[in-house]
């Protein structure tokens, strides 16, 4: 007689929760390509200076280095020896005339998103035209715009600008939203109903109109006002999910177990509820940061947000509205904004239905 012989199959480590969403959400390869175009988009805003500028990325000058290209990220960043006496910042032709032994790293594209490069600034290379006569070239990628500014260093610098407005915003509507929709969401009651009577007051408010009457009342207002209105007014439908989730997680049983063993209530909320609720909060964010990129957009293209010389996606537009013969100022930039939005939305659409498995069951 043979015996039997008992065959085991090795044991497959249990995949996690994230590893689950990260793992239904590879499955929509448009939003694997959408969130790898936006991480291209990422690196373009961060290494903006190095792609297109006039200012060397790095430089020796008297024996010293410098770093002035981190004056496009704030110019009071720029080197105060470039600023003042007979320099007044012309890096190309003063760099070696006031130190022959000076040297410098230079962008990628010479090609400034505030000013016209002049004719003979750079060796080689003529000055921008301007107008009809600025359509794209060899040394202007995408043409430039009446005042003989290059348009593809604007959209490079753009994007630092339009990244910034979607994930400044966000972060600060996200924040709003998860407290406000934690504390109702696990505590009810009066807390719960105090909090969803200030949600739906929020949800009444218009954005536009609010970030209106903050332009006609402030004297100066800056990128950082518009992130701030579109931060505080764009939580409400976060809030109202966070509060869904709690609701439904408040009373599960590694709950019960954490307040058995006296864990505190806000170490409960935050280090037990939140990290399970997280992955369906994560959609409204993501979609929220393409509305907070085509608010910004279209408020520049009306003129009544980032205003000139600062490059922006909707400036750009603005100023091809005004003579459509320039079609590649509206061609452009309108492909940024739309190929932005739509990866934004594209990864929404994908966290939706890795993290809701009635979508993938119907689907």
């Amino acid at each position: 007689m043979t015996a039997d012989k008992e065959t085991t199959l090795p044991a497959t480590p249990a995949r996690g929760y994230w590893a689950e969403v990260w793992r239904q959400f590879r499955k929509r390869r448009l939003s694997v390509i959408a969130l790898w175009y936006i991480g291209f988009l990422s690196v373009v805003a961060v290494a903006a200076p190095l792609i297109a500028g006039t200012k060397p990325i790095v430089c020796r000058f008297e024996g010293k280095i410098y770093f002035p290209c981190l004056s496009y990220y704030n110019r009071g960043w720029e080197p105060g020896i470039f600023t003042k006496g007979k320099f007044r910042k012309e890096y190309s032709t003063k760099l070696k005339i006031m130190d022959p032994e000076s040297w410098a790293v230079w962008p990628l594209i010479y090609q400034d998103p505030y000013r016209r490069v002049r004719d003979g600034e750079w060796p080689g290379q003529p000055g921008n035209p301007s107008g009809a006569d600025g359509v794209p070239s060899r040394f202007n990628l995408l043409g430039t715009d009446q005042q003989g500014k290059d348009v593809f260093a604007q959209l490079v610098h753009g994007t630092t600008l339009a990244l910034l407005v979607g994930f400044v915003s966000m972060g600060i509507a996200a924040t709003i939203g998860i407290i406000v929709g934690a504390l109702g969401g696990y505590f009810g009651g009066w807390v719960d109903m105090i909090t969803s009577r200030i949600t739906e007051v929020v949800m009444c408010i218009p954005t536009l109109i609010l970030i209106l009457a903050m332009i006609a009342i402030l004297e100066q207002t800056t990128i950082w006002h518009m992130m701030a209105i579109i931060g505080i007014t764009s939580w409400t439908s976060i809030a109202r999910l966070t509060r869904g989730e709690f609701l439904k997680l408040r009373d599960a049983e590694f709950v019960n177990a954490a307040r058995a063993i006296g864990v505190g209530e806000i170490r409960i909320m935050y280090r037990y509820i939140l990290p399970n609720a997280l992955a369906p909060i994560l959609v409204p964010v993501t979609f929220g940061i393409a509305s907070a990129i085509l608010i910004e957009t279209s408020l520049s293209f009306l003129g009544v947000g980032l205003q000139p010389p600062n490059p922006s996606w909707g400036t750009l537009l603005d100023s091809g509205r005004n003579n459509l013969a320039l079609w590649w100022l509206i061609f452009f930039p309108g492909t940024a904004v739309f190929s932005a939005v739509l990866a934004y939305n594209l990864i929404g659409d994908g966290l939706l239905e890795a993290t809701d498995p009635r979508l993938r069951e119907g689907r």
